[in-house]
């Protein structure tokens, strides 16, 4: 055998041995499969849950499977959702409405604002300001909710839909997100041409910015909203008044009768709790195409 055959044969023997990394792929792929199905299930059962709570009785909640249902009571528990306390529920969820929608919209446009600015202005202090930005990241916003409420006592604003809203108006999260856009999709050169065409800067921001900014501007309304929906503390410690509750203050100031009053009222909360997950829901597939494009551009970025 000569040694061009011998080599010939050595690398055969080795590529043979050699692990097929197609293999190590789909091992990877089935890795991957099976933790999306775990975390699927995870995310998924308290819905699955809620669902078959909703359509049982007090008698059905307490003495048959939590998992499957017992019973079609769903209606019945709409019907008391919606007339108890003369409809206090319709009440708490257009309160809910009116600060998740307003006061992110609202937030919504102070963000692309600052982000703008942060992005496209040059000014003294700048990096400072986004150092500070970042930085208020790593203030839970419970440590922030006893200065709001003394503050707003001066102000007389507490039990007013404004003490919702103003601290809605300012999130440093949605400004970072904002100046993320802006450095992605608003070129200088852009703004360079309007400018020499005569443009405001007022002008540029609501006619080009804004209208460039469409993807990041739903992204940071939609997770403002899905913040300012689920808020407990806050509303708890600025809202008195029922008249004023949001969705989920009014839902517990429900389940904590049983044991003030002895009213149980578990399958009311459980039903209103279903109910309060819809507009979200709703707001996620009406936006889905903006906020899967904005995941995916901030990914890039």
């Amino acid at each position: 055998m000569t040694l061009t055959e011998e080599r010939r044969k050595a690398h055969q023997v080795r590529r043979l041995n050699k692990p097929d990394p197609r293999a190590r792929s789909h091992g990877g792929q089935r890795f991957l499969l099976v933790g999306l199905v775990l975390a699927s299930a995870y995310s998924l059962f308290p819905v699955w849950w809620l669902i078959v709570a909703a359509t049982k009785n007090r008698t059905g909640l307490y003495q048959s499977n939590g998992l499957w249902f017992s019973g079609m009571h769903l209606w019945e528990n709409l019907r008391q959702v919606f007339t108890y306390e003369n409809g206090i529920f319709l009440r708490w969820t257009a309160n809910s409405f009116l600060y998740a929608g307003v006061g992110s919209l609202g937030g919504t446009l102070v963000a692309l604002a600052a982000g703008y600015g942060l992005a496209r202005f040059e000014f003294p202090g700048r990096s400072a300001v986004f150092a500070c930005v970042v930085g208020s990241f790593l203030i839970p916003i419970a440590l922030l909710t006893l200065p709001l409420y003394l503050m707003f006592s001066k102000l007389g604003l507490v039990d007013t839909p404004w003490a919702m809203l103003i601290p809605c108006l300012i999130n440093p999260f949605s400004v970072y997100l904002a100046k993320v856009y802006t450095e992605a999709t608003v070129p200088f050169e852009l703004l360079e041409a309007a400018r020499l065409d005569g443009a405001g800067e007022l002008r540029i921001f609501f006619s080009i910015v804004l209208r460039m900014m469409t993807t990041g501007g739903a992204t940071v309304f939609l997770l403002a909203f899905v913040n300012t929906w689920n808020a407990f503390f806050l509303p708890l410690t600025v809202l008195r008044g029922e008249r004023n509750w949001t969705l989920n203050i009014g839902l517990y100031n429900w389940s904590g009768k049983r044991l003030e009053s002895g009213v149980d009222l578990t399958s009311l909360v459980l039903t209103g709790a279903l109910l309060s997950i819809v507009p979200m829901a709703v707001m996620m597939v009406a936006m889905r195409r903006y906020w899967r494009t904005g995941v995916t551009l901030g990914a890039l970025k």
